[in-house]
């Protein structure tokens, strides 16, 4: 392995962001793979779900951590 390639790996698996960037493409990778088998679906269509869906569920854990923090932070003390 060239120097560089050490440094780049010792960067992303260092870093919370690069281990959680790996995590998001296997996780893609994983659901497109469930997706196309149990549905029929190509990889495209696979994809399209695969990135959508977590997309969605992101905004979704946004909001719902918002109105959590709101409603219920400032009780619990």
């Amino acid at each position: 392995m060239t120097e560089l390639k050490k440094e780049i790996f010792n960067v992303i698996a260092g870093t919370s962001l690069g281990r959680a960037l790996v995590y998001t493409c296997g996780h893609v990778i994983i659901a497109m793979t469930v997706v196309s088998v149990l549905t029929g679906a190509s990889l495209f269509e696979a994809g399209l779900v695969a990135m959508v869906e977590p997309t969605i569920n992101g905004f979704w854990y946004y909001i719902l951590d918002k109105m959590w923090t709101k409603n219920f932070k400032s009780k619990s003390v």
